[in-house]
């Protein structure tokens, strides 16, 4: 059994709703490994993602926090954002495990949401100001496509916060490690604003608005965050002992 199988398999679900026929038929094939890149794409998609935050001046202590809390600017949408809203179809073309591609990728990044949200990326510039993205239900709903939390990951998202989470985007989220997908306890993107500034603090499963004051309780990440704090599957796979270490 491939070892990004056994990985996902150990996985928790996201809170998304799945009808009785279709459950036992399709969680084997959804968990599987059939969309996740070979090990060694991952490892230069994480090569890139290192390279691009050194080039970027982050770092442990910054405003994006460590890898426990993540603080910053939010970004707030509402329900069933889906991944041709996060990426366009057009935009899959670029490959991420080339620098500038992936670079590339980010800066298309939520190019797709209808205007009524507001801009994601400012006009000129490749990255976004905001760290985390605060969701209603659904989120990451429609196609399978990797590129949408990779396009969000490489544009500087650290974390997305929604009520729930379409199955594959949460999936796609974990294997490429690109950032957190946090489950809220309840509705919150009805009380945040964009551009308030929170803190996520995933050992507490809080997040904080230092705008409002208000405090949420958020679900935990469970067996999800460490394959996320290594970079994704693969990584973690070394990390653990599953695969040999790159050479």
């Amino acid at each position: 059994m491939a070892v990004s199988t056994v990985v996902m398999r150990a996985l928790p679900s996201p809170g998304i709703a799945v009808s009785p026929a279709s459950s036992s038929s399709s969680s084997s094939s959804t968990l599987s490994c059939s969309r996740v890149r070979s090990s060694s794409s991952k490892s230069r998609l994480l090569q890139v993602r290192a390279a691009t935050a050194v080039e970027d001046g982050e770092s442990e202590g910054s405003e994006s926090g460590s890898a426990a809390t993540i603080h910053g600017r939010c970004f707030v949408v509402g329900d069933n954002i889906d991944t041709d809203q996060i990426i366009p179809a057009e935009y899959l073309t670029l490959v991420p495990s080339k620098p500038e591609e992936y670079q590339k990728l980010g800066s298309y990044a939520m190019i797709g949401l209808p205007a009524k949200w507001g801009r994601f990326i400012e006009e000129g510039k490749s990255k976004t100001e905001y760290k985390v993205v605060i969701g209603g239900a659904n989120f990451g709903c429609g196609s399978s496509r990797e590129h949408a939390p990779v396009a969000l990951g490489a544009a500087g998202v650290r974390a997305v916060v929604a009520e729930s989470y379409a199955r594959i985007f949460f999936r796609n989220s974990v294997a490429t490690g690109e950032l957190y997908p946090v489950e809220s306890q309840g509705r919150i993107c009805d009380e945040n604003k964009t551009g308030d500034y929170v803190t996520v603090d995933l050992e507490l499963g809080t997040l904080v608005n230092h705008t409002t004051g208000k405090q949420y309780a958020l679900k935990p990440i469970g067996e999800a965050g460490p394959v996320i704090d290594a970079g994704g599957i693969f990584a973690y796979a070394r990390k653990t002992g599953m695969i040999p270490a790159a050479a």
